[in-house]
């Protein structure tokens, strides 16, 4: 796509501080990092969220973010890396798209809201009924 920020990226119009390349993914350094380590990793071909990226494109973003994260646990040796992917303006996808968040974390940085959220009992008979109506679209 002509007007992606990361499409531009990829094709090497916008710097950035490169982290890994494979023949269908790249994975750089967030410039807006959340803590120190903030690697993003997105498609080659542009997809801008997960109902538009290809099964390929999908397994070879995983398959690079455990590549990765050994890179940042032999580096960085967080106590744990949190794995964030937003799809959608509503839950602030910023850039359209899709990106893999790799937010690596020391015991001791300030907690990540987005990872925790309080515990509430929901109602098991809605919970229930949602279930049934997701399987069957499946």
């Amino acid at each position: 796509m002509d007007d992606c920020i990361f499409c531009k990226i990829v094709r090497g119009e916008i710097p950035s501080f490169k982290v890994y390349e494979d023949d269908k993914v790249f994975a750089f350094a967030d410039i807006n990092p959340i803590l120190e380590g903030h690697t993003l990793i997105i498609p080659k071909a542009h997809a801008e969220n997960l109902w538009d990226i290809s099964d390929d494109d999908l397994t070879a973003i995983h398959r690079a973010s455990k590549k990765i994260a050994g890179g940042i646990r032999e580096v960085l040796d967080p106590a744990g890396i949190a794995c964030l992917q937003l799809n959608g303006r509503a839950v602030n996808q910023v850039v359209m798209h899709y990106h893999f968040h790799l937010i690596p974390r020391k015991a001791d940085d300030p907690e990540l809201t987005m990872t925790a959220w309080e515990l509430v009992p929901g109602d098991m008979e809605q919970i229930k009924a949602v279930s049934e109506k997701i399987a069957a679209a499946i």
